[in-house]
């Protein structure tokens, strides 16, 4: 039963109501469990839950009045009986899959609701993109709640993307089924300024009932953090310690804390609740970015509850911030987040709170997964031609197109170089002294080139600048179409004709991901649509994840899954340097710097 077909409450409210009186039988009983009620923070023992027509209509120390001569029965044997796990805040194209395989790969982890933000595809594709998502997420045996995108260009002026998402978009999208609400409102400065069209997409938000997703990445939690939250959002993922979880607690905003494939945030906020002892009704777990290779190996919502648990936080209360603060949050608390009565039967059995093993997982009333196998099918949308057509580039690149010229005479320069820090999205404003080679700045020690390729409208424009922090050795070079949030080609390398050859071999692709070394691919992943996403299983996507991050080592790189800060370095509204189709950026100051300081 797919989201777009299962049926709303007015429509099954008399079924739930004969079953909880014993008028009718429940279609399944899951029977002697320990019930973890969110609500009032107990695990109670001896538990069973009557559900039929997808939710549930009883939940009791017995409920043998709601069975009948054809009611399923679970044994739950004395396991944990958990609400479905929610995601707060994440992009499906971040794990490299469609919703269709990303549903597939984080069910048997037991994720059964996502509230997801599709504004990659938005910057490639437009709102047709955001559509196609949207579409292919309501087609899912979970629920996939999809927020309307709400700025791209994330940071007008700064950058060129493929599309723009304007207010009119966001009223159109707000009468769509599924959406949730607006996804991050990355433009914080737009905000803070009062520009017309962010507050109009807030406005338009706000009238349809819906909730504004934030992302206040800046460290000032002055009149500038207060102007924000004055403008709508409602939540923020970008807080990186302590008084960030606080402060956005205190000012009425729920701190979103994450654990993605690269964004280590929930350790130090935590401690909020922990140590301090705030009411943890303000917090909530996301994951944010998960590439395939972490679904794989490492989990999803499942991986993000036992790290806060082995932070220090009480089980049922990283249970919490994983169901019902979520579900609450975005007006949903009668349909999803705990197991009790009209709510969508969304259940976890497992053997241990602390470690939690997904045992068996329910979605609207199905057994979806059991032992860690997904047993339903996840349909796919037919994505158009249009989509899998994204690479406009001009031509081929040569050595030449990755140059950044010295001045004239010079041996040496002193540069503005971007700062990679290991396991968080902000990077660091450095400025190295560099030798010159030939009238060329070089690459040197461990700062690389980095180079921004035009992709969208075919222009052939190249920018160049330097990186530090991954460690790259040798003849080599990373290109990627996924380059966060416009979505061009980002290229590092320690090698010009090395940056050339994998920038030309993806548009040979259509889009991917590929290392080279020495002139050949070491690891390459296909991304065709939208030269962000594979349609291929998340196994065969994950397999050539982990070929591509040993691929990364070979060259040197030891950072931990670096490809997440190598895909985040054009996203122009996360402090301190960026770079764009436009130029090198100072977030800090939302201005471009020159790359040559002298």
């Amino acid at each position: 039963m797919t989201q777009a077909s299962f049926p709303a409450w007015p429509d099954v409210a008399a079924d739930l109501v004969h079953v909880a009186a014993g008028r009718a039988p429940a279609e399944m009983i899951i029977r002697g469990g320990i019930w973890v009620n969110v609500h009032t923070r107990e695990a109670l023992p001896e538990y069973d839950i009557a559900i039929t027509r997808g939710r549930i209509a009883f939940v009791g120390p017995s409920a043998d009045h709601c069975c009948g001569p054809d009611t399923q029965i679970i044994e739950a044997h004395g396991r944990y009986m958990i609400p479905g796990l929610c995601d707060g805040h994440m992009h499906i194209e971040s794990g490299m899959l469609t919703p269709a395989e990303f549903a597939r790969a984080v069910i048997p982890h037991g994720t059964t609701s996502m509230f997801t933000d599709p504004h990659e595809i938005a910057n490639v594709l437009g709102l047709e993109g955001v559509r196609m998502m949207h579409d292919e997420a309501l087609m899912q045996p979970i629920n996939i709640f999809t927020q309307m995108p709400s700025c791209a260009p994330s940071a007008p002026g700064m950058e060129t993307t493929g599309f723009s998402i304007t207010a009119q978009d966001v009223s159109e999208a707000m009468q769509w089924e599924g959406i949730i609400g607006l996804g991050e409102m990355m433009n914080f400065p737009g905000v803070i300024g009062a520009d017309p069209q962010m507050l109009a997409e807030i406005a338009a938000t706000q009238n349809a009932g819906k909730t504004v997703g934030g992302h206040y990445a800046s460290p000032d939690l002055g009149p500038a953090f207060a102007a924000y939250v004055a403008g709508g959002p409602a939540d923020d993922h970008e807080g990186t310690c302590e008084a960030d979880a606080i402060a956005r607690m205190r000012q009425g905003m729920r701190a979103m804390i994450r654990l993605g494939s690269a964004w280590y945030d929930v350790e130090s906020q935590i401690t909020a609740i922990t140590k301090r002892g705030l009411d943890p009704r303000g917090m909530i777990l996301c994951t944010d970015d998960c590439h395939a290779a972490t679904l794989v190996n490492d989990g999803h919502m499942n991986r993000v509850v036992r790290h806060a648990i082995a932070c220090g936080c009480d089980p049922l209360i990283a249970l919490q911030m994983a169901t019902i603060n979520t579900a609450t949050h975005f007006g949903l608390e009668r349909e999803i987040g705990s197991l009790t009565p009209g709510r969508r039967a969304d259940v976890i059995l497992s053997s241990d709170l602390t470690t939690l093993p997904i045992e068996t997982v329910i979605a609207r009333g199905k057994v979806v997964a059991e032992g860690g196998v997904c047993l339903v099918d996840c349909p796919h949308y037919d994505w158009p031609r249009d989509a899998r057509q994204t690479v406009n580039m001009a031509r081929d690149l040569e050595g030449d197109d990755f140059t950044i010229t010295a001045p004239a005479g010079a041996n040496a320069v002193t540069a503005n170089v971007i700062g990679v820090v290991e396991n968080q999205a902000p990077t660091r404003a450095l400025q190295f002294e560099l030798p010159v080679t030939e009238g060329r700045v070089t690459a040197h020690g461990d700062v690389a080139q980095i180079a921004l390729v035009e992709r969208h409208r075919a222009t052939g424009g190249v920018v160049n600048a330097l990186v530090s922090g991954f460690g790259y050795t040798g003849c080599m070079a990373m290109a990627s179409t996924v380059a966060h949030d416009s979505h061009h080609m980002i290229v590092v390398g320690t090698d010009a004709d090395q940056m050339a050859l994998a920038a030309n071999h993806l548009r040979s692709l259509g889009g991917g991901i590929t290392v080279f070394k020495d002139g050949a691919a070491l690891a390459t992943i296909d991304l065709p649509i939208a030269g962000l996403m594979s349609d291929s299983p998340a196994a065969d996507v994950a397999a050539k994840m982990d070929e591509m991050m040993q691929a990364m080592r070979d060259c040197g790189c030891t950072l931990n899954n670096a490809y997440m800060q190598h895909s985040l370095l054009a996203l122009v509204v996360i402090p301190e340097l960026r770079i764009s189709d436009l130029g090198l950026v100072d977030v800090r100051s939302f201005e471009f710097i020159d790359v040559i300081v002298s």
